[in-house]
This record gives structure tokens, sequence and C-alpha cells, in this order.
């Protein structure tokens, strides 16, 4: 694909873009979506720590929650 090609598809996806259509757009979602909890997400109450992670000792805790976690 050449250059002037290029500019002219380019040029063409702007217009339609552009354009105002006699229908108007569809909306994004059909149908509406339902956010649901799941076990593996649940946190539970464990001490925060400033020392090393809990998971992988030689390393210093950056608070990822995982220890607090089913981790999946």
């Amino acid at each position: 694909m050449n250059e002037d090609a290029l500019r002219a598809l380019i040029r063409e996806s702007v217009a339609r873009h552009l354009s105002v259509g006699s229908q108007p757009p569809a909306p994004p979602f059909t149908t509406p979506i339902s956010f649901v909890a799941h076990p593996s997400q649940y946190r539970y109450q464990l001490p925060e720590s400033d020392g090393p992670c809990l998971i992988e000792p030689a390393v210093a805790c950056n608070h990822c929650g995982y220890c607090q976690s089913h981790g999946h």
C-alpha cells in the first residue's frame, strides 16, 4: 500500500465517523451486565504487614492482598 492509498483510506474512515447518519448509533450493550462477587475474591481480615511478605518472605510486603484471599 502506497502513501496515497493510505491517505485515501484514512480520509474515508474519518469522513465515515464524522458524517451524521440518519440512524442513531446503537447502544453499546443490549443486555444489562450483572457483576457477582466470587468467593475466591473475598479477603480475610489479616493484619497489615510493613515487613516481609507472608507468601514470599524474601520480598517486602507491597500490600497486594494475595495473602488475604484464596489467590485465584
